[in-house]
């Protein structure tokens, strides 16, 4: 068992955070499994970089005396794996909004996909999505986003570009789309619900990918504070199309890999065995 003196002098807990839940509830969790297990009211939790809601993968959750240490493990390098949908954007670029555009795709080969990536390693200038973390003026920048009255929404001209390290960007895998599928007019704000899902390495648990469009599966090794959706975006730009995130997964933050993650039903277990 983790007795309470460790548990006070500090552990750090590697988390493989599911689909659908926010960094911040799966702390909660943690925390009522921290009280339920040791009894007690108040001590010291945090993690260590926020992942999307429909981001899975390695959330470092930081106990007792090693919520010190949640600067150096955010400083880590990331290692991520995904999916990227060509040919069409989000408002978020990824699904937890739907498609709002489509954009010419034809023309994307793989060999012209692993050309453009070359372009996005080294050190980039990115500007991190709207809806996102990040401080605008103080303020959340997915706060902002929400707003709905717009001049205060242009006030806010969103989150500046910055400084980001990319080592790496490697192309997986390609698939070119189902060419012979019908393409559905978009509504305003939605996909028709009759549009079909394409079978994927990854499930796709809000919006829809519509099945016509190219996907290519990625790996991204990259320094702190490097937005995977932003480098969606720019791709997208760069192939003179449009592209999003269907699926995000974080594999490593620097020495911590997913091969030793709980889930968030094993922490109990791990705190008591």
């Amino acid at each position: 068992m983790i007795t309470l003196e460790q548990l006070q002098a500090g552990i750090v807990l590697p988390i493989d955070k599911p689909r659908q839940w926010t960094s911040f509830q799966a702390v909660n969790k943690i925390k009522a499994v921290v009280r339920n297990t040791y009894g007690l009211k108040k001590f010291k939790i945090g993690h260590a970089g926020t992942l999307d809601p429909l981001a899975t993968g390695l959330l470092l959750v930081c106990l007792g005396k090693a919520t010190k240490s949640i600067p150096q493990l955010q400083d880590g390098d990331k290692v991520y794996t995904g999916t990227l949908v060509l040919g069409a954007t989000t408002p978020c670029y990824d699904l937890e909004q739907a498609v709002d555009r489509y954009y010419p795709y034809e023309h994307i080969t793989r060999d012209l996909l692993e050309q453009t990536v070359r372009q996005f390693t080294g050190t980039l200038m990115q500007v991190p999505p709207m809806f996102s973390a990040v401080k605008v003026d103080g303020q959340r920048a997915y706060e902002i986003a929400r707003i709905n009255n717009e001049e205060l929404r242009i006030k806010n001209d969103g989150p500046r570009a910055k400084p980001v390290q990319v080592y790496s960007f490697e192309i997986t895998d390609f698939r070119s789309g189902d060419h012979n599928s019908t393409v559905v007019p978009l509504t305003p704000h939605s996909l028709p619900s009759h549009t079909p899902l394409t079978p994927h390495l990854y499930d796709h648990p809000q919006g829809t990918v519509p099945p016509h469009l190219p996907q290519a599966d990625f790996r991204i090794h990259c320094g702190k504070g490097t937005y995977i959706r932003s480098l969606a975006r720019d791709l997208g730009l760069a192939l003179g199309s449009g592209a999003f995130l269907s699926s995000l997964r974080r594999e490593q933050v620097g020495e911590y890999t997913l091969d030793h993650a709980l889930t968030l039903d094993q922490v109990a277990d791990y705190l008591s065995r």
